[in-house]
């Protein structure tokens, strides 16, 4: 079996992979390293989060680096604020037997003044958030002409958060690089677009296959109503007592809600979105991170580059809209070769949809019927048996007690004693699914919960044909009475591909998906259907707004 000393590492990077308790590479570490160690080699590097890519391309920069030279000799360009303290972190552990190398983090949130002290005093590795990089070149702080190796981490992730300019005008501005390292969970079109542009013949490594997902996680679904879709949260969180575990809407509106109602009812969790303040957003993920959270609801703009261990379960509230941000939700669990459960909360209509992630991540779904309130009590009962045969009474002097206790029980039988305590931690449970219903869709219900999830006054057996628009590739708007056509002026040159740009309006609106017909997105603006009752709220949150410096103009289509 493949050692790191076998990689061809330095003895001082060695020994601290030992003193980390690392003795085997991960397989994106033994195939990348050699090749990144030769310091000229471009290199593509596709694998899931969780595989151990940061040491993959950390070990071999911290060999290639000459540490008497005190200016920038390597940049790392990641999507967020923690997985960029969560490489510094790592690096740092790596380089623990070479003093000289210095590393800093550069993000927003944070003192730019600080961050421009820190790079003045000497640093040869740069983990940088795109956005705060910028601000540094722009500001003459950061000079990358220098440059020898970058390294592009969640690469895809950053492109679909709108970054690729930005990539772009970083790369630009290290001319004299040696090497570019990109690294991604997933392949789309933007990934090979960046690698030919602007890398030379990249070395290509794959491990597992291309968008799959990682085979330690199982993927399991529920179908319900969608009415019952909260209930059927609360329900499967009860069902799981001991999870820990991030729950992920589409919305942040929604996390917000769904926070908020799972707090009143005592469950220990909080959410996490854009509206907060990078001191909120630390908080929250400290307390996570230290368990004082059992659970984390997050969008997934909010969630990306959140790297915690011993994550249980991912909980898709509602699945997202593009499909390769599935693979990103769920790598949040089975990290490091522990088994991890990816769980859907889907209404029947969504059947096609899980169909198509199956064949994406190449792994099988599992439909689960939605637990029973006597199964939830079962579930609960078995777990605070355990937990009290667990508990550990050595370090105690309880012997002080026991003759006060055997005072106090004396005509109380032990059977009696222990219905007390579990009726004192249990009678909740007990109690509020007593009568609880069944939330599952059945075969003979799917055909009322299709019609009864449909928009007021539409009749899906008789579709309208009155009225048919025809967007500008001739495909049709409803155009019925339950749907407004809305002009906006974004597009695709304003880097929004379709999901994206969904997601965008729903964030600025803070509506929900159920609302929108068609989308026809173009270069320079795009036509939306939504739902006449919800398109003056559109139009208020997002007309006159701006984004990238560039007024929105929102508007009815018709009227222009």
């Amino acid at each position: 079996m493949m050692t790191f000393e076998g990689l061809g590492l330095d003895a001082r990077l060695v020994q601290a992979t030992d003193a980390l308790g690392f003795k085997n590479p991960t397989p994106i570490q033994e195939q990348a390293i050699p090749v990144l160690l030769s310091g000229t080699k471009d290199l593509v590097g596709l694998a899931q989060t969780g595989t151990g890519k940061t040491a993959a391309f950390g070990l071999p920069l911290l060999q290639l680096i000459n540490a008497e030279e005190r200016h920038p000799q390597a940049l790392v360009v990641c999507p967020t604020r923690e997985l960029c303290m969560q490489i510094v972190n790592e690096v740092e552990l790596f380089k623990k037997f070479m003093p000289a190398v210095h590393v800093v983090a550069v993000y927003g949130g944070a003192s730019i003044g600080m961050q421009i002290r820190d790079l003045k005093r000497g640093v040869q590795i740069v983990v940088a958030t795109p956005g705060r990089l910028i601000d540094l070149i722009e500001r003459k702080a950061i000079n990358l002409e220098q440059i020898k190796y970058v390294v592009l981490d969640e690469a895809d992730e950053m492109l679909n958060m709108g970054f690729q300019d930005d990539i772009e005008f970083i790369l630009q501005n290290t001319p004299k690089r040696e090497s570019t390292w990109l690294f991604s969970a997933t392949m789309p079109p933007e990934i090979k677009r960046v690698s030919r542009k602007y890398m030379k013949e990249p070395k290509e490594i794959t491990v597992g296959k291309v968008n799959t997902g990682n085979k330690n996680i199982d993927h399991q679904y529920y179908i319900t109503a969608a009415h019952a879709r909260y209930e059927t949260l609360k329900r499967v969180i009860d069902f799981n007592p001991g999870i820990y575990g991030i729950i992920f809407t589409r919305t942040k509106a929604d996390a917000q809600n769904i926070a908020e109602k799972l707090t009143r009812e005592g469950y220990d969790i909080d959410a996490l979105h854009g509206d907060l303040t990078q001191q909120q957003r630390d908080k929250v993920m400290g307390e996570f991170r230290e368990k004082s959270l059992q659970l984390l609801i997050a969008t997934d703009v909010a969630a990306r580059g959140i790297d915690v261990q011993g994550i249980t379960h991912v909980i898709n509230y509602e699945l997202p809209d593009d499909m390769e941000v599935y693979t990103h939700r769920s790598g949040r669990t089975g990290r490091a070769g522990n088994t991890g459960l990816c769980l859907s909360i889907i209404h029947s209509r969504e059947i096609g949809k899980i169909r198509q992630i199956e064949r994406m991540v190449q792994a099988t779904f599992h439909k689960i019927e939605i637990p029973s309130g006597k199964d939830v009590c079962r579930k609960q009962f078995h777990h605070f048996m355990d937990k009290l045969l667990q508990t550990d009474i050595s370090n105690a002097n309880y012997e002080t007690y026991e003759p006060m206790l055997a005072e106090k029980f004396a005509d109380v039988s032990k059977e009696e004693v222990l219905k007390r305590v579990a009726a004192m931690e249990f009678d909740r449970f007990l109690k509020y699914y007593e009568n609880a219903e069944d939330l599952n869709v059945r075969e003979r219900e799917r055909t009322r919960d299709f019609r009864s999830d449909a928009r007021p006054g539409l009749d899906r057996r008789e579709p309208q044909r009155r009225g048919v628009q025809r967007d500008t590739r001739g495909r049709e708007f409803s155009g019925n009475g339950d749907y407004m056509r809305l002009f906006v002026n974004l597009g695709t040159k304003d880097g929004f591909y379709k999901a994206s740009f969904l997601q965008f309006i729903l964030d600025m609106s803070d509506l929900r998906k159920e609302v929108l017909g068609r989308i026809d997105m173009k270069e320079m603006n795009s036509w939306i259907e939504v739902d006449r009752g919800a398109a003056a709220q559109m139009i208020r949150s997002i007309d006159g707004k701006n984004y990238k410096g560039r007024r929105i103009r929102m508007n009815d289509a018709n009227s222009r």
